[in-house]
């Protein structure tokens, strides 16, 4: 087995940092734009008078960033051939988002709003396996064009990590669905066009079956956005939204009627892989940059490095940090050669969970090596901290995590023997 990286991606990850040095970087100093990324960084994203959105003029320079990666050919790379990109792997993707956390905070990859100059598409990629012809024909040129803007709404206020049990109802009138309930940490939706909306559409609560995806104009009679949720990491975008009669066309069903539970599971699979690979990445930029201060900075007469109570934590993070690149790159490796990810679950629950658990304790003890310093904002630690915290949480918490490598280890699922090996 060869465990060198293809000339292909070494090519690539090349390209990307002549690129980011070439073209991002100018942008991202030119009119103070470095103000988004500094110690003022939290207070110059977020418009506090309009609900803690973020600010109009942080999301234009997101959207020059996307637009300059784009004509570039570096913002689809992921995508099919037939959307403009170069169908990269899972694989690719994994080792890309890695590369591009470690450099730290930086227009070119900016996690807190999931913006990057290789960008994740998991809408266009669920619109593409499951839409209809129809549905890929209007939906998927809009996608990429930026005239659709579509939000994710799944978890709803009184259920969050099982969403069988979810309290939204459709029923079918005519050639219509009327939809009613309630969504939470509806993500996006002050620039959405749509809203993917799940809801139970037949069976009893608990079972899997019954649940279907619409795609809901925010536009529509009786969509409301209630409230945003002000989060521990500013600015926020992440919403209450209520259905009430919402009506949609029996032709915005994406995916059959009753399984749209396996709609959501491509979007979160997809995302948890990618994410388990920024969190490591950006693990790995919080232990160089802490033993790199730690080498530099003289304490009673000697580097601080000197300590082995600096060296051996993050020693051991560092040996940490190798053993989950390992398995994530045979993870996302593996992803590749399946129809769908549900083979090899297990395995991508082990590298979320235990990539997004990593980096928080490397950029606490990152903070705690660079003392006052750490704990200012003119490190990126606390900002780290704060947004990769909330994958602890998100995507499903690292307690459902551990209950599906558990279920593959002791045979719930039917898939596991009690062994890792393939």
């Amino acid at each position: 087995m060869d465990f060198r990286l293809p000339d292909h991606l070494v090519s690539l990850l090349a390209d990307l940092d002549t690129f980011i040095d070439d073209v991002i970087a100018p942008i991202q100093a030119r009119d103070d734009n470095e103000r988004f990324f500094d110690h003022r960084r939290e207070d110059s994203r977020t418009d506090w008078e309009r609900d803690g959105l973020p600010n109009e003029e942080w999301e234009a320079l997101l959207g020059e960033m996307r637009r300059a990666a784009d004509d570039a050919g570096f913002l689809r790379y992921h995508l099919p051939e037939r959307f403009g990109g170069k169908g990269g792997s899972n694989f690719d993707m994994a080792v890309i988002r890695e590369h591009l956390a470690a450099k730290g905070l930086g227009l070119f990859n900016d996690l807190q709003n999931e913006s990057s100059i290789v960008g994740n598409f998991p809408t266009v990629l669920m619109m593409e396996k499951y839409g209809s012809e129809a549905q890929q024909e209007e939906w998927i040129p809009k996608m990429l064009a930026g005239k659709a803007g579509i939000a994710f709404g799944l978890t709803e206020p009184n259920h969050g990590s099982d969403a069988t049990w979810m309290e939204s109802r459709a029923e079918r009138d005519g050639d219509e669905w009327v939809i009613n309930g309630e969504k939470m940490w509806n993500t996006g939706v002050h620039k959405a066009t749509h809203d993917f909306v799940f809801a139970r559409t037949s069976g009893e609560d608990g079972e899997a079956a019954g649940i279907s995806c619409f795609i809901v104009p925010m536009a529509n009679d009786g969509v409301k956005i209630e409230e945003y949720y002000w989060t521990f990491n500013m600015p926020t975008d992440h919403a209450r939204v209520s259905f009430t009669n919402v009506r949609v066309r029996a032709e915005d069903v994406l995916g059959p009627v009753d399984n749209g539970l396996q709609v959501a599971q491509l979007f979160v699979h997809e995302n948890r892989i990618r994410q388990a690979a920024s969190s490591l990445g950006a693990a790995q930029y919080c232990i160089d940059t802490a033993a790199e201060y730690a080498k530099n900075r003289r304490v009673f007469g000697k580097s601080l490095a000197a300590n082995q109570a600096i060296q051996f934590p993050l020693a051991e993070l560092h040996t940490e940090a190798a053993m989950l690149r390992a398995l994530i790159r045979q993870t996302a490796w593996e992803m590749d050669g399946v129809d769908h990810g549900m083979e090899i679950s297990d395995k991508v629950a082990m590298c979320n969970y235990r990539g997004n658990r990593l980096v928080c304790d490397a950029a606490d003890r990152a903070m705690q090596t660079c003392g006052g310093m750490g704990y200012s904002r003119h490190m990126a630690f606390e900002h780290i901290y704060r947004h990769h915290r909330r994958y602890r949480i998100t995507e499903g918490a690292e307690e459902i995590q551990i209950r599906r490598v558990a279920a593959h280890l002791f045979g719930f699922t039917g898939a596991g023997r009690g062994s890792t090996a393939r």
